[in-house]
C-alpha cells in the first residue's frame, strides 16, 4: 500500500482525505486504499474531502466512480475550481454532491447593515457587503435566495445579486458586489430631514415589486406562512375573534403579486442614486396586505413596548422609525385621502399584531414581563380591530 489517504470516523461519517494528484500512476493504488478503508471502518456516510486535490486525471475519476458505486451515501468536499469543471463536464456533479472549495474572510471589525431571521449583513469593505448565515448547514439556503434573487432580477427588480459563496468561522456566506452603497436606513439616520423623501423612495420601489407578476412555482404563496401567524395568535383570542381571523385571511383573494416579505430600510441600499434591494430569501408571492403588516411592524410595532428594539434595529431614534412609516403609507398608497389611508393602515395593524403575538409566543416570552405587555397590546388592538375591519383587501 502507498498510503496516499488518511482517513477519520465521526458520528458514523468517514472523510477520506485525497492527495494532490490523482492520475494513471497512482489511480489504481488509490482506489484500493479507499476500498479497504471502507470495509475497514464501518460506516454509514463518506465524505472524500479534496482540499489538497489539485489535478484528477480520467484513471483517477474512474477510482472514485468504483467509490460511489459502494456508498450509496457520498459526497465530495472542498474542491479547487479546476478539479469541479473536471467532475462538472463529465457529470458526476449529476451523480453526487460535489461541493466547491470557499474562500474564507472575516467580519471582524466589520459594520453590521442589518440582522435578519437567518443571518447577519455586514459591510465588508466600501466595494463589497456579505450576509453571513447562522446555519452551518446554510448551503441550500443561499441557493435557494441567489435562485430567487435571478429571478427577481430578471422580472426588473434592481438587487443585489450574490457573486461568491465564502466561509466564516464555521458558518457559510454570500458576497455582493455593492460600490459605495448606503442603506436607506443609514441615511435617514444622517439626515432626518429627507425622512419623507426616502421613504417615498423607498414605497415607490415596493409598488414596482408588487406591479411584479410571478409564477406560482417560482415563488411560494405568503398565505401558508400568514396562517401560521394566526395559528400562533388564536389560543390567546375569544374563539369568535379566532374564526373571524381565519374567515378575514381566507377571504383574502390570491395573487401572483410578488412580495419582498423583509422589506425595510435596512434592506434598501442606495448605489448611485438607484434604490437596490437586498436580503432576497423571503421572496414570495400574494396580496401586498401581508407585505405591509410586515412593514408595520418593523418601524412601529416592534417597538410600542420596547422602543429600543428597534432603535437597535435600525440604528435611528424610534421617533423617525414611525415617521418612516406615516410618509411611507401615503406614499405607496398614492394619495393623501386620511379615511383611504386609515381604512388600509387598520387592516395593516390587525395583520401586524398577529404577526407581533406570534413572534412573542414562538420566542418563549409570553410569560416574562416585557412578553406579557406585548401580549396584552396585541390582544388588545387585535380584538378592537376586528370589530371594525370586514375585509382586509385594499
Amino acid at each position: 500500500m502507498m498510503n496516499m489517504i488518511r482517513c477519520a470516523l465521526t458520528e458514523n461519517v468517514l472523510t477520506v482525505f485525497l492527495p494532490e494528484r490523482v492520475d494513471t500512476v497512482n489511480a489504481s493504488a488509490l482506489g484500493d486504499e479507499m476500498t479497504a478503508a471502507l470495509s475497514e471502518n464501518p460506516h454509514g456516510s463518506v465524505i472524500l474531502n479534496a482540499e489538497k486535490l489539485q489535478y484528477i486525471s480520467s484513471a483517477g475519476l474512474r477510482a472514485v466512480l468504483r467509490v460511489k458505486k459502494a456508498e450509496k451515501d457520498m459526497k465530495i468536499v472542498g474542491v479547487c475550481a479546476e478539479v469541479y469543471e473536471i467532475f462538472d463536464m463529465t457529470g458526476f456533479t449529476e451523480l453526487m454532491p460535489i461541493e466547491k472549495a470557499y474562500r474564507r474572510l472575516s467580519v471582524e471589525g466589520c459594520d453590521i447593515i442589518g440582522k435578519g431571521a437567518k443571518g447577519t449583513v455586514y459591510r465588508y469593505n466600501a466595494d463589497t457587503i456579505l450576509k453571513v448565515y447562522k446555519n452551518p448547514d446554510s448551503l441550500p439556503d443561499i441557493k435557494r435566495e441567489r435562485e430567487l434573487a435571478r429571478r427577481a432580477f430578471v422580472l426588473g427588480i434592481p438587487t443585489a445579486i450574490s457573486y461568491d459563496v465564502v466561509k466564516v468561522g464555521e458558518s457559510y456566506g454570500s458576497v455582493f458586489e455593492l460600490l459605495d452603497a448606503r442603506s436607506y436606513s443609514d441615511l435617514i439616520a444622517a439626515e432626518p430631514d429627507k425622512t419623507e423623501e426616502y421613504a417615498a423612495e423607498c414605497a415607490s420601489l415596493l409598488r414596482k415589486i408588487h406591479e411584479t407578476e410571478v409564477r406560482a412555482e417560482d415563488m411560494p404563496d405568503v398565505k401558508k406562512t400568514v396562517r401560521s401567524w394566526a395559528d400562533a395568535a388564536s389560543p390567546f383570542l375569544a374563539e369568535e375573534d379566532a374564526k373571524k381571523l381565519y374567515a378575514l385571511i381566507e377571504a383574502v383573494p390570491d395573487r401572483m403579486t410578488m412580495l419582498h416579505g423583509d422589506f425595510h430600510t435596512n434592506n434598501v441600499m442606495s448605489q448611485g442614486g438607484e434604490a437596490i434591494l437586498i436580503d432576497m430569501d423571503t421572496l414570495s408571492h400574494g396580496h401586498p396586505v401581508f407585505e405591509l403588516a410586515n412593514v408595520y411592524i418593523t418601524y412601529v410595532g416592534f417597538g410600542e413596548t420596547d422602543p429600543t428594539v428597534v432603535e437597535k434595529f435600525l440604528g435611528m431614534p424610534y421617533s423617525l422609525a414611525k415617521r418612516i412609516w406615516n410618509a411611507f403609507l401615503p406614499a405607496y398608497l398614492g394619495t393623501t385621502d386620511p379615511e383611504k389611508q386609515e381604512e388600509v393602515e387598520k387592516k395593516v395593524r390587525l395583520l401586524s399584531y398577529v404577526r407581533l403575538l406570534r413572534h412573542t409566543a414562538r420566542r418563549g416570552l409570553t410569560d416574562t414581563p416585557e412578553g406579557e405587555k406585548t401580549v396584552a397590546l396585541c390582544k388588545a388592538n387585535i380584538t378592537s380591530l376586528l370589530r371594525s375591519v370586514s375585509s382586509l383587501e385594499f
